[in-house]
């Protein structure tokens, strides 16, 4: 049976939010309890990311303890960056009875200490059926501008957040 289209964009939509709303505890629980991925690819979006540096490359553990750091930084409760996205051009790409591939796009705007940055990308999701919902087993974020920040030799602003 194809999956259901509008419960995937409602999950992503719901994801979206809890990110937006520093709500981690409630985003990690969205995850698959083992074998999790969550990379942004750094000055490509095809790279190794086991053979060169990514932005961001947490398999399930490191996920969990990034989210423990963003908790516990003092700084951070401080100064909790403003964020809103939308998600677009949702797209189921393939799907299994296991696993379902939806691919995305996003526009992310932040907004810390009086500075705005806008983030843009596309997303790939692998979901895993779970009852009436969904896991996330592994999540690619690519960044529209992962390659003119190596190109330009600037450095990728801190991201207080998650994408």
């Amino acid at each position: 049976m194809p999956v259901d289209r509008n419960q995937v964009e409602t999950f992503l939509y719901h994801e979206a939010r809890l990110m937006d709303a520093h709500r981690y505890d409630d985003w990690l629980s969205l995850w698959a309890l083992e074998d999790a991925t969550y990379w942004i690819p750094a000055n490509a979006d095809d790279i190794d990311p086991l053979h060169t540096v990514s932005v961001i490359y947490d398999r399930r553990r490191q996920l969990r303890n990034r989210i423990q750091r963003l908790k516990d930084t003092l700084w951070l409760k401080e100064h909790t960056p403003r964020l809103m996205r939308l998600v677009s051009n949702v797209q189921v790409e393939a799907e299994t009875a296991d696993e379902i591939t939806v691919g995305s796009n996003f526009i992310l705007t932040e907004l810390r200490r009086h500075n705005q940055h806008i983030w843009a990308g596309s997303t790939t999701h692998k979901l895993i059926p779970d009852g009436s919902g969904f896991r996330i087993e592994y999540k690619k974020v690519v960044l529209l501008n992962n390659v003119v920040l190596l190109n330009n030799n600037e450095p990728l602003p801190n991201m207080l957040f998650l994408i």
